[in-house]
């Protein structure tokens, strides 16, 4: 089980346009305000965002949390980024409410509180966005702040894997590998390993490495095995690393030399999704 993932920044175009819509009859400020923010002028960022998100622009408000969050042009304040998160977040900004989770989650600027933290996952998650879905999920798999839920953290999961979350991906495959929550099918575990592994995430990298390897889910192919394990070990530290070197090198052994050479340029070859 992976833990719940942490804030989202701003510095997408999407957020542009968001500024942009919301603002259309009074946009020359933020319009600069954004350009500013784009070239890291905080300062200057924060000065000409200020006064649309005291007008109640939500996502001109949710601008001036991350500000304060991250200290850009500012000094760090917790307090103050929660704040306007839950001014823009009041008003149903999506991504303001999953970083008023966040802040409750980890009890920045309010003090820590699980259950709150949930709300607010809820209601961004109910948006649509993938990261509340995925947290929330992970907090009806524990149990924290919400009552356990494995139903409900499998939908969830379900829904956040199909916009490309590799974390929810990975954990809907340790679901179907183990049969927890969901019937064993490890066709399906192949398949979600294979989406997070395909985004580089070791340890997907190395559950798909163990089932080719076994032929569960998929025929038997060491030479896939050995690419995953392979590629695991350039990923992962410590234990695992060894872990992973150790899985590889025994398909190894049990490949021709042929064989190997193939393997090898599998995984020197292998490149993310972008």
């Amino acid at each position: 089980m992976r833990s719940r993932l942490g804030l989202r920044c701003v510095a997408t175009a999407t957020f542009a346009l968001a500024i942009l819509l919301a603002v259309a009859a009074r946009a020359d400020p933020v319009v600069d305000a954004n350009v500013a923010y784009q070239r890291g002028d905080y300062a200057t960022a924060l000065r000409l965002y200020q006064p649309a998100a005291e007008a109640g622009v939500p996502a001109a408000q949710f601008a001036v949390g991350i500000i304060y969050d991250y200290g850009r042009g500012v000094p760090q304040n917790y307090v103050e980024a929660a704040k306007w998160y839950r001014k823009a977040a009041d008003q149903g900004n999506a991504e303001a409410q999953y970083n008023l989770g966040v802040m409750y989650d980890r009890g920045r600027g309010v003090s820590r509180d699980y259950v709150e933290a949930g709300r607010w996952f809820r209601k961004a998650a109910d948006q649509g966005d993938s990261s509340a879905q995925y947290n929330l999920a992970v907090m009806y798999m524990t149990g924290q702040g919400v009552p356990k839920d494995l139903g409900e953290a499998v939908a969830l999961l379900r829904k956040a894997a199909k916009q490309g979350v590799a974390g929810a991906q990975f954990n809907l495959g340790v679901f179907c590998r183990d049969g927890t929550g969901v019937p064993q099918d490890y066709v399906e575990a192949v398949k979600w390993f294979g989406m997070a592994a395909a985004q580089g995430d070791a340890d997907a990298q190395f559950n798909l490495g163990l089932l080719y390897g076994l032929g569960k889910g998929v025929p038997k192919n060491l030479k896939e095995s050995y690419k995953w394990f392979s590629l695991a070990s350039s990923r992962e530290a410590g234990d695992k690393r060894d872990l992973a070197l150790e899985f590889r090198d025994a398909a190894a052994a049990a490949l021709t030399v042929t064989e190997l050479s193939e393997a090898q340029r599998l995984a020197q070859d292998w490149k993310p999704v972008k």
